[in-house]
């Protein structure tokens, strides 16, 4: 199984486009990427700052990271069907009500892609006026994920709705294996089985 098997999600593949695979497998590795530049850079910041000699510029680099983090991971999870989902709601129905459910999620979910565009491009330009110190950067280098992160979870949305639609959004998940199981659920399994 190679890294890009593991990394990209194969759970409900009937509402996801093989072309966009890539994109997803492109992102994870970024978001990893991202989280262990955060977490160096915080410990870079910790024994700088522990030794006497802060380098106060560790603390744009973390946020910096922190932020393009949270909104590029927030398009992925979007397509692995983790964020901005309400899957408690959707999964106990079938059927009709299903659907109108599963588009009804999914339009507010654009909704929210659609503020993250428009808004996070206006908070973009603006950013232009203002400048993080010590660097001098304009502070639009920490907003300019945001409409990208926008643009990204609008069309995970739209191939989930297309594929939805088309396909049905009530497909049974294949048999696991139990390797992905939770502790808790790898307990039960424990202690009821043979």
């Amino acid at each position: 199984m190679s890294i890009a098997d593991k990394l990209v999600l194969q759970r409900q593949r009937h509402l996801k486009w093989r072309a966009l695979d890539r994109l997803e497998l492109v992102l994870m590795i970024l978001c990893g990427v991202l989280c262990f530049g955060f977490s160096l850079s915080v410990t870079a910041d910790i024994i700088t700052r522990t030794s006497g000699h802060p380098w106060l510029w560790l603390q744009e680099v973390t946020s910096t990271l922190f932020i393009y983090a949270i909104f590029i991971g927030a398009a992925v999870a979007t397509r692995r069907n983790d964020h901005l989902y309400l899957t408690a709601i959707s999964e106990a129905m079938h059927g009709t009500p299903r659907l109108i459910v599963e588009i009804a999620i999914r339009i507010a979910v654009l909704g929210v892609a659609a503020c993250l565009v428009w808004y996070g491009y206006l908070n973009y330009l603006r950013g232009f006026g203002s400048f993080r110190l010590p660097s001098g950067t304009p502070i639009a280098s920490l907003y300019a994920v945001i409409p990208i992160s926008g643009l990204l979870i609008a069309l995970f949305t739209v191939e989930q709705l297309v594929n939805g639609i088309i396909n049905g959004f009530d497909h049974p998940e294949p048999a696991d294996d139990g390797a992905s199981a939770s502790p808790i659920e790898a307990g039960i399994r424990r202690r009821s089985g043979p």
